[in-house]
């Protein structure tokens, strides 16, 4: 008989991935990271998987080193009601973070983000909606 490996709790599977999404969103190495909390990439790695659970004082550490408020983690959470971060709604996070975590989303992402006018930030946004629009006309039509 096969000792039965225990699955992850759902939230710390979230939680681990938010790490990782905000970690790969500032181009940081799991390695830098465990530096900075003392601790091996390895078990870096294990958080972000879920398979290890982040303790309290960890997480707010790891808040600190990526510049985001705690409450990050658990947005989209499983079990939190349906509370969505902004503009989210249409596809929740999985789809946020699946697109975040390929190499064309995380150069988007980048990009984006260095850009100083908010004017030309909307344009920008108007641009992929008429493009993602045209295409959606396309298919259909």
């Amino acid at each position: 008989m096969q000792p039965n490996k225990k699955k992850p709790n759902p939230i710390d599977t979230h939680v681990g991935s938010r790490v990782r999404l905000r970690r790969t969103m500032l181009g940081m190495s799991q390695e830098k990271l465990g530096d900075s909390l003392g601790i091996t990439f390895q078990q870096v790695q294990k958080y972000e998987k879920g398979s290890n659970r982040i303790g309290a004082s960890r997480l707010q550490h790891i808040s600190e080193i990526l510049g985001v408020p705690v409450s990050f983690f658990f947005e989209d959470a499983p079990g939190s009601g349906g509370q969505k971060a902004a503009g989210l709604e249409e596809h929740g996070s999985d789809y946020v973070v699946d697109f975040l975590s390929t190499s064309e989303g995380l150069q988007l992402n980048r990009a984006f983000v260095r850009i100083a006018d908010p004017k030309v930030r909307r344009r920008v946004i108007e641009l992929i909606k008429t493009l993602a629009d045209a295409e959606n006309a396309t298919e259909e039509g």
